[in-house]
């Protein structure tokens, strides 16, 4: 029988999203911004560690191989959402 522990969350929701975003303002994004347009950072929370790649799964699942214990914060390079629901109106010129 396999047993899984849940891991608890280090900080109240509020905190998760300041720190995640401040983490990612202020040292991730210079590095990352470039060439990156769309694609997602997982950002471990108690590190400031982090990976890139166009899918979250695999950003996180890399993330978590380095670090078992992760808290782990996900954003959209270029833009304020990880996820978009609904159509998209295209742009025409």
């Amino acid at each position: 029988m396999v047993t899984m522990t849940l891991q608890q969350p280090h900080y109240s929701k509020e905190e998760f999203a300041q720190r995640g975003d401040y983490l990612y303002e202020t040292k991730i994004k210079p590095q990352v911004e470039t060439d990156n347009h769309g694609k997602i950072v997982a950002i471990d929370l108690e590190t400031g560690d982090f990976e890139v790649d166009k899918s979250e799964i695999i950003a996180c699942s890399r993330l978590e191989t380095r670090h078992p214990n992760a808290q782990i914060w996900i954003i959209r390079i270029g833009s304020r959402h990880v996820r978009r629901f609904g159509g998209r109106i295209k742009k025409t010129l």
